[in-house]
C-alpha cells in the first residue's frame, strides 16, 4: 500500500522552490502518493503540516531562507527548523526537511537536488 505524503512548499523564491519540488517529485512519483500545498513563506510551513498531521503518513517541507542584512534570517531559520523537528517528534511522523538556509541566491540554486535527498530520507523512515 502506498503511503500518503503532503509536500508543503514555500514559493517565496519561486525558481528555487520549483527546482526543489521537481527533484522531490521525481523521487516520490513511483513510490508514494502525494499532495502539494504552496505557502507564501517558510514560516507558514509548520502551520500547514500541523493542520494536516492526521491526514498524511509523512511530509516534505520545501523552502529557502536567504541571509540578508538583519537578524531575520537567523530567527526565521531557527524557528521553522525547531517547529518542524518538534512536529515530527510529537506526532511520530517523518518530515523530510528541505528548507535551505543559504547566504545567497546562487548558493541556493546550487542545492536544487536537496529535495530528492529529503524525499529519500522520508522514504527510508516511512518504510521502516
Amino acid at each position: 500500500m502506498k503511503k500518503k505524503v503532503l509536500i508543503v512548499v514555500s514559493d517565496y523564491y519561486e525558481d528555487i522552490a520549483n527546482a526543489l519540488l521537481d527533484s522531490t517529485k521525481k523521487f516520490l512519483n513511483k513510490r508514494i502518493k502525494f499532495n502539494i500545498i504552496k505557502v507564501p513563506g517558510v514560516f507558514e510551513i509548520p502551520i500547514i503540516i500541523s493542520k494536516n498531521i492526521n491526514k498524511f503518513d509523512g511530509f516534505v517541507a520545501i523552502g529557502c531562507v536567504i541571509k540578508g542584512k538583519t537578524a531575520h534570517f537567523d530567527l526565521i531559520s531557527k524557528s521553522v527548523i525547531d517547529a518542524i523537528m518538534n512536529l515530527s517528534i510529537d506526532s511520530k511522523k517523518p518530515i523530510g526537511n528541505c528548507i535551505l538556509t543559504c547566504f545567497n541566491h546562487k548558493q541556493a540554486l546550487a542545492r536544487k537536488k536537496k529535495g530528492r535527498e529529503a524525499a529519500i530520507a522520508l522514504n527510508s523512515i516511512l518504510y521502516k
